[in-house]
Parts: C-alpha cells; structure tokens; sequence
C-alpha cells in the first residue's frame, strides 16, 4: 500500500504543475495579462525558488520532481505576465 502512495504522490508531483501550461498558453493567446498581478506572478516565483533548494536536496522522491518542475513551469507563467504588461 506505501508503493502506491508513493507512486501516486509522484505522478501527482508531476500533474499539478501542468496547470500552469493552460495559463501560460491562455496568456499566449490573449497577449494580456492584466487579470493577473505581477506583484503574486513575483512573490510565488520568490517563494517557490526559495524553496527549491530544499526540494532538490530531500530524500523524498516526490518533492525533488515536485519542486523541479513547479519551479520551470511556473517560470513559464512568470514569463507571460511579465511579458505582456
């Protein structure tokens, strides 16, 4: 039963930060960003690198690809509401 946890908490670790594409590509399309402050856009950014350290160095499986791809995917998002203000 642990297995699957793990293996579901991996495969979440990944899916989660995949709802950033939607956003970045609704960006894309709109050439706006408006609706969303680059104030938060920052501060989550902040937050996330900050903790991305910590992601890569522990010893749970789950958090080290959490952490990776969370950090470039929300980059992506970063980049979009920066880019069309």
């Amino acid at each position: 039963m642990a297995r699957v946890i793990d293996v579901l908490g991996l495969l979440a670790a990944v899916a989660m930060p995949l709802w950033n594409i939607p956003l970045i590509l609704r960006l894309e399309r709109r050439r706006s960003s408006k609706d969303i402050s680059l104030t938060w856009a920052l501060g989550v950014f902040g937050c996330i690198l900050l903790m991305l350290p910590s992601g890569l160095l522990s010893p749970d499986p789950v958090f080290r690809v959490f952490s990776a791809v969370n950090s470039v995917l929300f980059a992506g998002v970063v980049v979009q509401v920066w880019r069309f203000r």
